[in-house]
């Protein structure tokens, strides 16, 4: 209970109870799978938007992305934002910056949503470290190695089966914030030959409380170091604001920029962006949303 109540501080956790079912009020179509039933974690929603003018005809890049609940309709999230979505996609698609894509959104869970998206083996890094590490960050069981299970080994093959999409690494990306930003960074790490591209969008790299001096933060860094793969085959995004909780990210942002240089990433497979003015919320993320999208998905010119 006591690492519960200093994650609250820090946001990290979303106080709503039952999550409602979004419905699109821009372009495109949205279908939601109620409790998605998994061997490795706990029932949630899984919406899926499809572009307007979806044929099975042709196969679609697809993103996941997580906090599905928060990505379509502020009518019924916890604080009456929303990413926007189906509506940024959209007029990307309408201005050929992107190709049409499919964007899969995965509900988290109060409960467990900080377990599930800390990069678990990062705290295997953290027991091994000499700087002080919260005792009760050692003490938790994380769970994200079988959320990504349930992504690769359940979730994956079911759109496959459901849906156009296409399966090559290059056309599978990952995008989420604050933790959401974590486990999409762990994925690309873990399953480099499943995911072709991520999102980190104002990623929570301090771990914890930011506040508190500790090496949590440095921990998923060396993680990081072993783990993240080598340029080549993916592309990486990585954003942060300068207000409120997005304030104690610049720091770590430098020492995973540096990072990417060592692994080989250069402007065509790697960008960061720092958003002057902007906070942690879905308000900041929406104006900006377009900038990951296009970098992820740029439509290649026609020749």
């Amino acid at each position: 209970m006591k690492y519960k109540l200093l994650l609250c501080i820090t946001v990290l956790m979303l106080c709503v109870a039952a999550r409602p079912i979004p419905k699109v009020i821009s372009e495109g179509s949205i279908h939601t799978i109620e409790n998605f039933e998994s061997e490795f974690i706990a029932p949630r929603n899984v919406h899926v938007w499809l572009p307007d003018g979806y044929t099975v005809e042709k196969k679609y890049p697809v993103l996941y992305m997580h906090d599905g609940h928060m990505l379509f309709d502020p009518t019924n999230t916890w604080n009456k934002q929303e990413w926007g979505v189906d509506e940024v996609v959209s007029k990307l698609i309408k201005d050929g910056k992107v190709p049409p894509f499919i964007v899969v959104g995965i509900d988290s869970l109060d409960d467990t949503r900080y377990q599930e998206y800390f990069p678990e083996k990062a705290q295997v890094y953290a027991k091994n470290s000499s700087e002080s590490i919260p005792e009760a960050f050692l003490e938790i069981d994380f769970m994200a190695d079988n959320y990504l299970q349930f992504l690769v080994k359940e979730l994956k093959p079911f759109i496959k089966s459901k849906y156009s999409v296409s399966t090559k690494r290059e056309d599978t990306a990952l995008m989420g914030s604050s933790m959401g930003g974590l486990i999409s960074m762990y994925a690309l790490s873990e399953y480099p030959n499943e995911f072709g591209k991520a999102a980190c969008i104002s990623t929570h790299f301090p771990g914890w409380v930011p506040e508190q001096s500790n090496g949590i933060g440095g921990s998923i860094v060396a993680y990081m170091s072993d783990n993240f793969p080598e340029a080549g085959n993916h592309k990486i995004y990585y954003d942060f604001g300068t207000e409120d909780l997005d304030s104690f990210y610049e720091p770590y942002q430098v020492l995973v920029d540096e990072l990417m240089k060592t692994k080989g990433y250069t402007n065509s497979d790697w960008l960061t962006f720092k958003d002057e003015g902007a906070g942690h919320n879905e308000v900041s993320w929406n104006k900006r949303l377009h900038i990951p999208m296009t970098f992820l998905f740029q439509a290649k010119p026609k020749s």
